[in-house]
């Protein structure tokens, strides 16, 4: 069987994070959605996204498909239903698909004529950027359920000084030295070469993939996900870094979700909390204005690429897009467009021969490659935001 994983009506309320990826490959937990499902299914998956991004993402259509909803996380219930759908079987939650079948020669998919099969289980369906962190703790638990059942950790070594030690979970390579790590609030996952360094304080849930650095001293509260080749120093609470971004330095993150390739500068903070303690509004790409969250707490949204200066302050629920600079003082406005350079003191609009130079050095440094392919993506991006750069 053929299994197609498909962005569905949700990638809009996703921005920024998909401009530059499949809703698939949105990491929640310790794995990115696609990854959860390839593991369960032991089969690899291709994608249906949008077409500047399918070079990168591929679609594979065989005589027999299982299309996936990419937004709903795998747990073995489901995935067993999945293995089961049959010709003219769905699989629903409520209004929303989480899987149809469908064959290389059917013309269309009328859901009416199907024999739709309604999932009972409480499941986790990342809708908004949000979800990314507010879900992360479950997501973080199941993923470690997962991953380490059967398995038995490397061994913790004995400077460490840690609590509720059978919720921990070393990989081959992880190295700590003379932290403290308390997994009596949740599970603690230490990756395949990820290091923790002297000083640093854990209270879980967390997870640090792999080769991902917590820096000396460095104070973490749950639920947060590393991704691979982080770096991180100073406070965080309950956030998600994507993989390859770096928060150095001393400063506050705090329920907020970073992307690839981003970096804060030193002393870099964001509010997650309003002073009048009211809800939280982000911007709605699909609106073009603020919309409600429902929560109390909610900080920095930041697309892949873009970067700030030191000493920078984020505002509460405030969204950056896809390869901005800020820099300079006082708080830069609650929504920047997508390739903006500037601050509080105004913006410019960051151009994409400077933007390439960039991203060359920077993926460069931790051995990737800024292909032509790399270029593209960031190119459709740049055309696709111009319209919100009205400085």
């Amino acid at each position: 069987m053929n299994y197609i994983l498909f962005d569905g009506d949700v990638r809009t309320s996703l921005l920024p994070f998909t401009y530059t990826r499949p809703v698939a490959d949105i990491r929640v937990g310790i794995l990115t959605i696609r990854e959860k499902w390839e593991k369960y299914l032991g089969l690899t998956t291709t994608t249906i996204t949008e077409e500047y991004l399918e070079e990168k993402f591929p679609m594979v259509e065989m005589e027999e498909n299982i299309m996936l909803n990419a937004s709903f996380l795998p747990i073995p219930e489901l995935v067993e239903m999945v293995k089961g759908l049959k010709k003219n079987e769905a699989i629903f939650k409520g209004e929303d698909v989480i899987a149809f079948y469908t064959s290389q020669d059917q013309e269309e998919v009328d859901f009416d004529s199907y024999n739709q099969i309604e999932f009972e289980e409480e499941i986790i369906q990342i809708k908004n950027t949000w979800d990314i962190f507010s879900k992360n703790d479950e997501a973080i638990r199941q993923d470690f359920n997962f991953l380490t059942e059967g398995r038995t950790s490397q061994p913790i070594p004995e400077t460490v000084n840690c609590v509720g030690r059978e919720n921990i979970f070393l990989e081959e390579g992880a190295k700590l030295t003379f932290a403290t790590l308390n997994a009596t609030t949740g599970p603690i996952y230490i990756g395949k070469n990820a290091e923790i360094m002297e000083g640093v304080v854990v209270r879980g849930v967390l997870a640090m993939c792999e080769n991902s650095v917590l820096k000396l001293g460095a104070k973490i509260y749950g639920a947060t996900t590393l991704g691979p080749y982080c770096k991180v120093g100073g406070e965080v609470n309950n956030s998600v870094l994507f993989g390859y971004s770096n928060k150095g330095h001393d400063g506050f993150l705090g329920n907020s979700v970073l992307g690839e390739w981003c970096n804060l500068g030193a002393d870099t903070n964001n509010s997650n909390l309003k002073n009048n303690y009211a809800e939280v509004r982000l911007w709605n790409y699909e609106t073009g204005r603020f919309a409600k969250t429902g929560l109390q707490f909610c900080g920095l949204m930041m697309g892949d690429h873009s970067k700030c200066g030191i000493n920078t302050m984020f505002n509460t629920g405030t969204v950056i897009g896809v390869s901005s600079n800020i820099f300079g003082s006082g708080f830069p406005r609650n929504f920047v467009p997508s390739f903006s350079w500037g601050g509080a003191s105004g913006f410019t609009e960051y151009k994409m021969n400077k933007v390439n130079e960039v991203a060359e050095v920077v993926m460069k440094r931790r051995n990737v490659v800024y292909n032509e392919l790399e270029e593209k993506i960031l190119s459709a991006v740049f055309e696709e935001t111009k319209k919100y750069r009205n400085y």
